[in-house]
């Protein structure tokens, strides 16, 4: 728990600063941030990530990044997001071709889907700072999604009894699982008592339990892929957290649905 609170501490102090300021700074911590992600993914399949594959899937992860519409390459190529896709899958399908099946159609699969998870949810996480007030929505979000396992965590251990997910999450609770909502509910009326977005508090109260709820799904997404390719942690950049996926999870998965909503 110790050396969990203590990289909880440094990485804070990294990383608010770096959300503070914004622009570039920022948008190169998050392709660092993501393309690790990526390759903590790409290891669990047993992909290198110096291999063909792991490169195509790395540019493809790149250019899902870029914030502007359409790509451009060169000053003399341009293509939609969704054509840079389409050409990572033909390439790739065309791979497995030259390399007799030695790599799979479903690696193929495995790799683009990975890429549009990782990639579109730190898209949307620049996307986000970029918008109007984006410095406010970023840490309402981070602190609701922070609340939430706070409060999942001490619910969970002082009243959880019924498993939300035995075979997936062994340890979450359905009362942890309330608590998180309601931790966040609070945390959300406080933020918006301080910083007040243009919103009622109505909306903020049903914002900070959509927020909760997906970021709790986020969570147990990534839980389950680690079970299924059997790894405890996704990484070990963060010691006391695991990787990268594992502090982004619920992030990746939140902040899409916030715009979806048009909240952002």
């Amino acid at each position: 728990m110790k050396q969990r609170v203590v990289t909880a501490i440094i990485f804070g102090l990294l990383l608010i600063p770096i959300i503070f300021f914004g622009e570039l700074p920022f948008e190169i911590l998050v392709y660092g941030i993501a393309t690790i992600g990526l390759i903590e993914l790409l290891r669990m399949r047993k992909i290198h990530p110096a291999s063909f594959p792991g490169i195509v899937t790395i540019l493809l992860l790149w250019a899902l990044l870029v914030p502007t519409q359409p790509l451009v390459i060169f000053d003399f190529i341009e293509m939609s997001k969704s054509e840079a896709i389409l050409l990572a899958v033909f390439i790739l399908l065309a791979y497995t071709v030259l390399v007799k099946n030695k790599f799979t159609f479903d690696e193929v699969g495995f790799l683009i889907l990975s890429a549009i998870y990782v990639g579109m949810g730190f898209y949307y996480l620049i996307l986000t700072r970029d918008a109007d007030n984006g410095r406010s929505f970023v840490f309402f979000t981070l602190f609701l999604i922070w609340a939430t396992d706070t409060g999942a965590y001490l619910f969970g251990r002082a009243f959880g009894k019924r498993k939300l997910w035995p075979k997936i999450s062994p340890k979450k609770t359905i009362e942890g699982s309330l608590g998180g909502v309601l931790m966040a509910i609070a945390v959300g009326i406080v933020f918006q008592m301080i910083i007040p977005f243009d919103a009622s508090m109505v909306f903020i109260i049903i914002v900070a339990i959509i927020i909760s709820v997906f970021g709790q799904i986020g969570d147990l997404v990534e839980s389950a892929y680690k079970r299924h390719y059997s790894v405890k942690d996704s990484g070990k950049l963060l010691p006391g957290h695991g990787g990268v996926l594992d502090r982004f999870d619920s992030l990746i998965f939140v902040l899409p649905i916030l715009h979806f909503i048009h909240f952002i």
